[in-house]
């Protein structure tokens, strides 16, 4: 398989986790109880589904496909790979703070990837955080015209908030 279809791959898995994320939100607003209570079930193991591929997504990205990350790429590696291992851990096995730990992660991650997703579009927002040599504004591919490695962190970030938050009975 070339690359094209896993760049297409992940961008679809990317779209449909927003979409998911975002119909859990509106059922959360709307107070759809049923659809919540069932949801709430699978709540947690679905986030470590969700980082964890998003985790391995962007090693294959990087290591197999050598797209080099930049800066805010590693800044973003630096919320979700010890999310992912946090909800993978959490799934198993209960215990404290696991909620305000995953809140500040996905919280932090996902300000970045959006950060990073708007540079992408506007390369003179950087505050100087990008290096001249990788610069934050190279969009190694994009989908759809929006759908870019930050738009998919950001995605994972966002819905994984929303599964976390929606876990009430933990801290």
């Amino acid at each position: 398989m070339n690359n094209e279809v896993f760049e297409l791959f992940f961008t679809m898995l990317s779209l449909g986790t927003l979409g998911f994320g975002v119909a859990v939100l509106f059922a959360r607003l709307f107070k759809a109880k049923k659809f919540l209570v069932e949801i709430q079930k699978i709540a947690l193991p679905l986030a470590a589904l969700i980082t964890t591929t998003a985790m391995f997504g962007s090693l294959y990205f990087s290591e197999i496909v050598n797209y080099k990350p930049c800066r805010l790429c590693w800044y973003q590696r630096a919320a979700m790979y010890p999310l992912a291992v946090l909800l993978v851990i959490a799934s198993i096995e209960k215990f404290k703070f696991m909620k305000t730990a995953a809140v500040s992660l996905a919280s932090v991650g996902g300000a970045i990837a959006i950060y990073h997703w708007f540079l992408e579009r506007f390369p003179d927002l950087d505050a100087g955080v990008c290096d001249a040599k990788l610069p934050c504004s190279i969009v190694w591919f994009e989908n759809f015209g929006f759908v870019s490695l930050a738009f998919m962190a950001f995605t994972a970030f966002f819905t994984t908030l929303v599964l976390v938050t929606l876990r009430t009975n933990e801290k």
